[in-house]
């Protein structure tokens, strides 16, 4: 049972927020895509979505979100990343907020759902994922962080790398190993506060984006309470795991989103583009470069909509997820770099729309997994 209308009349709702409120808001401001955001911009935007119900949709009802399925979140979060709004991984929650938790919270305690879960639910407070570490990236199961007991707590040492939305976090869902004797069954998740005495962040890099989104969290003797022990010990890899299917194919129609934007961007400027005596648009070349675009985004949408549904149903879809990063990242690339090639010089100016679509995109084939990874995901599936 869900509590959100009817899917087309969402879709209007969050169209006109983006259009007669967000975006204006941008504009008024003079945001651009490389700007640092601070805190209380971000949770402005994150309470607006809350209060006209876009925030949390996917959270179940009874942890006050709106039970949505992973089909109709896709189509909304292709929209939302369509629009040309620059906070618009704000809007749905991706960046700190209920995107992060996952299907964590069926692992948390009363307490921590108190604490933890319902805050981020409401806007009040933002998260992260804290699991790479700077010699451990697709290779999960070889981190180093360490979580000792003391009495009722942890004392935890470690260093995370490249934690995507700590920038935004009041806290991170941490692997740490509790047991270095188990391997990945001696992996733990822990709930961290970044105010806590001990945690620093630190900006020491720059993704190609230019967006102030990541950072290193590090952690010198860290105590805890072991209250914060999300789920029981050792079980923090195979929930990490089991999360990151669906995060992959999550981050799918954000990709075809940006795509879609560049696509639409192309056409309109092939049309008003004049050159020997009319539009772009009349040359094949250019035409065949939108068609295969065209058609990409059509392939792309298919799939991921396809995985999406048997997500819904329950199906294991590790490979299927990662088919869809795989393709979608790499063809969504290829259509945002026909578009900067429509545009030419235009495009190729840095910060314009086609630019940044272009560098954001080109991210996607090593976030979550790079490419390589998939496709040994994929041939293991196949050959098992």
């Amino acid at each position: 049972m869900t509590s959100y209308p009817d899917l087309d009349t969402l879709r209007v709702r969050l169209r006109a927020y983006l259009d007669e409120e967000l975006i204006p808001f941008e504009q008024e401001n003079g945001f651009g895509y490389e700007d640092r955001f601070s805190k209380e911009v971000v949770r402005k935007v994150w309470k607006r979505s809350r209060e006209l119900g876009f925030y949390g949709l996917q959270v179940p009802c009874e942890l006050g979100g709106q039970g949505m399925g992973v089909q109709d979140l896709c189509v909304l979060k292709d929209d939302v990343a369509a629009s040309g709004a620059i906070l618009f991984p704000h809007v749905l929650g991706d960046w700190g907020g209920p995107a992060r938790i996952g299907n964590l919270v069926k692992y948390a305690s009363p307490e921590q759902i108190e604490r933890f879960i319902l805050p981020v639910v409401r806007g009040e407070l933002g998260t992260c994922f804290a699991m790479t570490e700077p010699q451990s990236g697709s290779d999960a199961a070889s981190i180093r962080t360490r979580a000792v007991r003391d009495g009722d707590d942890y004392i935890i040492n470690g260093h995370k790398h490249y934690i995507s939305a700590s920038a935004f976090a009041d806290y991170a869902i941490t692997m740490c190993v509790t047991d270095p004797d188990k391997g990945s069954d001696g992996i733990s998740a822990i709930l961290i506060e970044l105010d806590r005495p001990g945690v620093s962040l630190t900006y020491d890099y720059l993704p190609m984006t230019g967006q102030h989104v990541d950072a290193d969290i590090v952690l010198r003797d860290v105590r805890v309470p072991r209250a914060n022990l999300l789920g029981e010990e050792g079980q923090g890899f195979r929930t990490a795991m089991g999360r990151i299917s669906v995060n992959r194919l999550l981050h799918c129609p954000t990709m075809t989103g940006l795509a879609r934007q560049a696509y639409h961007l192309a056409v309109d400027y092939a049309g008003k583009r004049q050159q020997f005596g009319g539009p772009i648009s009349r040359f094949q070349a250019i035409q065949h470069m939108l068609a295969d675009m065209a058609t990409s985004l059509y392939a792309c949408t298919s799939m991921i909509m396809a995985t999406a549904k048997m997500a819904d149903a329950g199906q294991d879809i590790r490979k299927e997820a990662s088919m869809c990063k795989l393709f979608v990242s790499e063809k969504c690339f290829e259509i945002a770099d026909k578009a900067m090639q429509i545009h030419g010089n235009v495009g190729v100016t840095r910060n314009h729309p086609v630019e940044f679509i272009f560098r954001r995109l080109r991210l996607y084939r090593i976030v979550t997994g790079t490419s390589e990874i998939q496709r040994n995901t994929i041939a293991k599936a196949i050959l098992s």
